[in-house]
């Protein structure tokens, strides 16, 4: 047990490692039951941890990364003031037009722009703007839409492993590791493309040489201005201009000793500034307001939550048992340990929650680092659990949010996502991707 763990001996009469080891558990039931959301169980749960006196305040406030909250919080309203000017609309009309039309090369443009926002935007945000446009070009088209929608799950959820920012577990591995944007590109985004690439000749093979369009329905398409999909063409151009500066501030950010949650805040900050230039006190407070709205607190106050929750356990040396444990069983091996992070964390991160799961783990592998000499010996295992966690979020529906954010615009819309028919079909397709991944990393890593 560590030294943390031993001056908190008895909490209530119980040893702290059992009791933080209960609250962990109870809360990743209720999370997985989805009858309490997942916000309020996780500050529900973190008051325990302090009340219980598994941790005191000041640890739990420094159990929280501040860096992801500060990431996610400022990408979330740099996208929300971009989205208003029509740019993700545009290039969806625009890909139709670039298929000409046709279904086979529209599945495949939309998957590759669907994977390129999500490595630059987070995935909820990008398939939250695709799907809705995906409907209406479909629905001209005269072609089932179920197919669209099924391959921007996939390809939001695929692009977003290439970066740091593309994917919540990204962003929390980056900043527990230091690892930077650059590295998560250079690393991640070859496999990516190569998962990518496959998916899309998979796709054709199911759906794409299937499909059919008649003339009238090609020309209904063709006839699409995406010019007129811009709502605010002075906004569009500050948008594309502060989002340049975000990703080139990401790209230097090591150089400039900057972390990316600073870099986000302060681009969301000046794009919030070139937003209001010019209007009265009273427009800019709505303004900010709506803006400040649209930031998904949910996801902000869960982190929260889970960051003090996993510091309780992390405190009462649970996961250094873990971490050791992990380590016996697979005989110390780097290779061994390193491939049973990828597909344990792929298998998981299809049934429950990435999110925690991967913030359990940063500890569990930070105490392996003496077993594999050092940080620098634990980047295999970082790339793993990052491709692991990402990619297995396509395993089922409820394995990443934007599976569901998809599901729920397409059941709005009259095309139904069934569990066990999505899962037939999401789960091998996934598996290949582990597939790919792990002879990646072994041929790269190990």
């Amino acid at each position: 047990m560590s030294a943390d763990a031993a001056s908190h001996a008895t909490v209530f009469g119980l040893d702290p490692l059992w009791l933080s080891t209960a609250i962990l558990i109870l809360s990743y039931a209720a999370i997985m039951t989805e009858r309490v959301n997942r916000a309020i169980v996780a500050l529900l749960g973190a008051g325990v941890v302090i009340l219980s006196g598994v941790l005191d305040q000041d640890r739990a406030i420094a159990g929280i990364d501040f860096n992801t909250i500060a990431l996610l919080t400022g990408m979330m309203l740099l996208v929300a003031i971009s989205k208003r000017s029509g740019m993700f609309q545009y290039v969806a009309v625009w890909s139709a037009k670039a298929a000409r039309g046709s279904p086979w090369a529209m599945l495949a443009l939309l998957s590759l722009v669907t994977a390129l926002a999500s490595a630059l935007l987070d995935n909820v945000t990008t398939v939250l703007l695709m799907a809705p446009v995906t409907l209406v070009i479909t629905e001209q088209l005269k072609v089932p839409p179920y197919p669209f929608l099924f391959t921007e799950i996939f390809a939001s959820n695929i692009g977003g492993t290439a970066t740091l920012i593309g994917d919540p577990p990204n962003i929390i591995i980056g900043s527990a590791t230091g690892l930077t944007f650059n590295d998560f590109l250079v690393n991640l985004a070859p496999v990516v493309l190569l998962i990518l690439a496959i998916q899309i000749a998979i796709n054709h093979l199911i759906w794409g040489r299937k499909m059919k369009v008649d003339r009238a329905a090609r020309a209904r398409v063709m006839g699409f201005k995406p010019a007129e999909a811009i709502n605010d063409r002075p906004l569009l151009w500050k948008s594309l201009c502060v989002l340049a500066l975000v990703i080139l501030g990401f790209i230097l950010a090591h150089p400039l000793h900057l972390e990316p949650g600073s870099i986000a805040l302060l681009g969301a900050a000046l794009l919030l500034l070139l937003e209001n230039l010019g209007r009265s006190a009273e427009d800019q407070s709505h303004s900010v307001h709506r803006t400040f709205g649209e930031v998904e607190w949910i996801t902000i106050f869960f982190f929260i939550g889970l960051f003090v929750i996993v510091a309780g356990v992390e405190h009462a040396g649970l996961l250094s048992l873990l971490a050791d444990a992990l380590i016996r069983l697979t005989g110390g091996d780097l290779t061994v340990t390193t491939l049973a992070i990828l597909w344990a964390s792929a298998i998981l991160s299809a049934i429950i929650d990435n999110i925690p799961f991967v913030a359990t783990m940063i500890p569990v592998i930070k105490n392996m680092a003496s077993g594999f000499g050092g940080p620098e010996g634990l980047l295999p295992l970082w790339w793993s659990l990052s491709l692991g966690a990402c990619l297995g979020g396509n395993g089922t529906l409820i394995g990443a949010s934007a599976n569901l954010t998809v599901a729920g615009i397409g059941e709005r819309a009259g095309v139904p996502f069934r569990f066990v028919p999505f899962l037939l079909l999401a789960f091998p397709m996934m598996l290949m991707s582990i597939l790919v991944s792990t002879v990646y990393v072994y041929l790269r890593y190990l």
